[in-house]
């Protein structure tokens, strides 16, 4: 195979790390650029005290960044749910993103694979997560690590307008 034809490739040694305490506007700042290539940056309200109390104190969430050379490139932020069905909990992905320039280099795949490790160590009967349909890099993805699409289930939200108006 020719050089110039490889241009996916696993990084020797990724990165993979729990954010920091004093990272709370990182993980923003992925979140915002998250909202941005998914077409909804006008939807984030979170700010950095909210993201800490939540991650770091509440402890509602978890964050991992993967770094290049000490440089962060992408994040993951995830959490535990319960699958009845199993009667086991789970690891729910809310959140991956890789910044674009370093998208088809493994980083993604390598994040996925670590929440994967954690989840078998967690003993979690499952992993899931939920993409926008029109993302068709991302889907070619997880297509290729063996996600199965679960296309008869519709996502139903209840936002917190819609919370308290139901009350």
């Amino acid at each position: 195979m020719e050089m110039a034809k490889i241009v996916n490739f696993t990084p020797n040694k990724v990165d993979i790390r729990p954010a920091k305490e004093n990272e709370a506007g990182l993980i923003l700042e992925f979140i915002t650029k998250l909202a941005a290539y998914e077409k909804c940056l006008d939807e984030v309200v979170a700010d950095e005290d909210t993201i800490h109390q939540s991650i770091f104190v509440e402890k509602s969430a978890e964050v991992v960044f993967v770094e290049e050379q000490g440089s962060v490139v992408g994040f993951a932020l995830f959490f535990h749910n319960f699958s009845t069905f199993v009667g086991r909990k789970g690891l729910y992905l809310e959140d991956l993103f890789i910044l674009p320039e370093k998208r088809g280099l493994g980083y993604g795949k390598a994040l996925l694979r670590y929440l994967a490790k954690l989840a078998v160590a967690r003993h979690c009967g499952r992993m899931e997560w939920i993409c926008l349909d029109w993302n068709k890099p991302a889907l070619k993805v997880y297509g290729s690590i063996g996600a199965i699409p679960m296309d008869e289930w519709t996502v139903q939200r209840l936002d917190e307008e819609a919370l308290r108006r139901f009350l």
